[in-house]
């Protein structure tokens, strides 16, 4: 069990705004049992404790003006209240679960489209076709970026007939059909797009 507040999903959804951060970073962390208390307020469950008279335990990173964390906590939470005339960590909370719901609509959506059919990836909107390219390539252990769906929509859509991953993979089309193989280590200024169609 972790010990994860709104306050933690406030500033986490912060933190991966400031990062550029997509829909799965915005939704920030989500309801899961091992996050019992992720509702209630850090302030809540301090008193809580204390009235029950259990031992908390505080991480001296949150602290710690080094870490982004402590920073937004400290810094930015306080200023966009100020700046909001009220507090906006039950706000932000409740954006992260808006976005979550989003993001699982998506996923289900996405969860239909074959994502080694070039022509369905190509004609699907740009969210489901993203998200069922970066589930298949997932699925092979790669942890894709933004960048690197693009170049792979970019071989769906034909505008390139291959391009390089990390890790020496490869998604080529051939006959209307993404493929992923894997070539060893790419050298120094791959993955980049192979142009032409097939």
């Amino acid at each position: 069990l972790t010990g994860h507040t709104a306050d933690d999903r406030a500033e986490t959804l912060l933190i991966n705004l400031l990062r550029g951060s997509g829909l799965d970073g915005l939704t920030a962390m989500g309801p899961i049992p091992t996050r019992p208390i992720l509702t209630l307020r850090r302030a809540e469950t301090a008193g809580l404790c204390r009235r029950l008279g259990l031992a908390t335990v505080t991480d001296p990173s949150n602290d710690d003006p080094r870490f982004v964390r402590a920073r937004v906590r400290t810094e930015l939470v306080p200023l966009l209240d100020s700046i909001a005339g009220r507090d906006v960590t039950p706000v932000l909370a409740r954006s992260a679960a808006v976005l979550g719901a989003d993001r699982d609509l998506l996923d289900v959506l996405a969860a239909d489209l074959d994502p080694t059919d070039a022509r369905a990836i190509a004609a699907a909107p740009a969210p489901l076709a993203s998200r069922a390219l970066r589930r298949w390539l997932v699925s092979d252990g790669y942890r894709p970026g933004v960048a690197t769906i693009q170049r792979v929509l970019a071989v769906a859509r034909g505008d390139a007939v291959a391009c390089e991953l990390a890790g020496g993979r490869r998604v080529e089309r051939h006959r209307q059909r993404l493929r992923m193989r894997n070539h060893g280590p790419v050298a120094s200024g791959g993955g980049m797009p192979t142009t032409g169609a097939s």
